[in-house]
């Protein structure tokens, strides 16, 4: 997962700081999610999957399409 959160941010071309001013996450937990040092919670799961609209499955890399099942 912390792979597939680090590519998301940076095929934006954003730092965790800005990410963070976009998101409201902080950057120090950003950083904990794409070193694996801490999984996300449900509720910034579903608000970094927002985000970059994405399904929560493909940031936990369960697949590898990013498409919202809507």
């Amino acid at each position: 997962m912390q792979n597939r959160l680090k590519e998301l941010r940076k095929a934006k071309g954003m730092t965790q700081v800005s990410l963070q001013m976009q998101t409201g996450i902080e950057q120090a937990l950003l950083s904990k999610f794409e070193s694996g040092d801490r999984v996300p919670p449900t509720e910034t799961l579903l608000r970094l999957a927002d985000f970059y609209n994405v399904s929560i499955d493909y940031i936990l890399c369960r697949t590898d399409k990013p498409e919202v099942n809507k």
